[in-house]
């Protein structure tokens, strides 16, 4: 009854979380994490990570925290923290469906659902690693549904880190020469034509995909 009430208390927490993060998500752009971190020093990186990780957990656009990861920390640095706190985020997101809903989905595991769940524990790593590099499914949701299935947490994390790197690259270095091209830097057209290759190069990693699972 204890740990049933527990459940629905972090339940009701983390819908509330929701609603608020997307009431104030239009304030969530480069020039006001740059004003957050500002005072932060050394400590910036670490914020910043925190900062993505909740935003993954409370359903924000990813893509807005990665551009501004790439802005504000350049294209190296920048992956880096991006790609931290993304999986950091989506660690959590898998924890807090697993521990929320495991039960529930198991006492329900006729019809699609088992399907899926079947299909998915079938695959195993090489699942998350697929749905990682060909970004089908909304990430932020991709990262509860897969804790309600019997993927091992550790597998999910290394192919979670692992498989978004080519995604998160590719994005903070955008965000950085589009920084730079706005700034009128010198050589900032020439990386953002390299950014937006490494994007094209990203988005064709469908086609691959498919075309190596069919093999």
């Amino acid at each position: 009854m204890r740990n049933k009430g527990l459940r629905w208390l972090l339940f009701l927490a983390l819908v509330t979380g929701i609603a608020l993060a997307w009431h104030h998500r239009e304030r969530l752009d480069a020039a006001a994490l740059e004003q957050w971190l500002e005072g932060a020093g050394l400590a910036a990186p670490l914020l910043f990570m925190a900062l993505y990780a909740i935003g993954t957990l409370l359903f924000l656009p990813g893509s807005v925290m990665t551009l501004a990861g790439g802005a504000l920390f350049g294209p190296v640095a920048g992956t880096l923290y991006n790609l931290t706190g993304a999986t950091l985020g989506a660690a959590l997101s898998f924890l807090v469906a697993r521990y929320l809903a495991s039960d529930w989905v198991e006492r329900r595991s006729g019809g699609i659902l088992g399907r899926l769940k079947e299909g998915v524990e079938r695959e195993g790593w090489r699942f998350v690693a697929f749905v990682r590099l060909v970004p089908l499914f909304p990430f932020n949701l991709l990262n509860y549904a897969l804790g309600l299935t019997r993927i091992r947490f550790s597998h999910y994390l290394v192919a979670t880190y692992l498989c978004m790197l080519p995604g998160a690259f590719a994005y903070t270095w955008l965000g950085h020469a589009g920084l730079e091209a706005a700034a009128g830097r010198e050589g900032s057209l020439r990386n953002l034509f390299l950014a937006l290759g490494l994007l094209a190069a990203v988005l064709f990693l469908p086609r691959l995909m498919r075309q190596i699972r069919q093999r």
